[in-house]
């Protein structure tokens, strides 16, 4: 049964994406005007390429966090069956 939460936590993952980005282009535009630099960006300091790297990549991973869960607690409220591992189990 829990092969059904396939589909769902694909979608969950397409929808954090673009939740992740708008609110990194959001934070981002706080901290600088211009677009985020990418690592071969001669013009940009190493810490504020890195920075740019590392809010990302927190915003990203918090965000997915947040949506997979959600998504996981919408399932389960939905067909009774929880989608990933118990503490039980381990």
């Amino acid at each position: 049964m829990k092969i059904l939460y396939k589909p769902f936590g694909i979608i969950a993952g397409l929808i954090s994406a673009r939740i992740a980005a708008a609110i990194f282009k959001a934070l981002w535009s706080r901290i600088d005007e211009r677009d985020p630099p990418k690592p071969t960006t001669a013009e940009a300091s190493f810490p504020k390429v890195v920075g740019a790297a590392t809010l990302e990549a927190a915003t990203t991973a918090g965000v997915g966090a947040a949506v997979d869960r959600l998504g996981a607690r919408a399932f389960h409220h939905l067909t009774g069956i929880w989608p990933g591992d118990s503490e039980a189990e381990d």
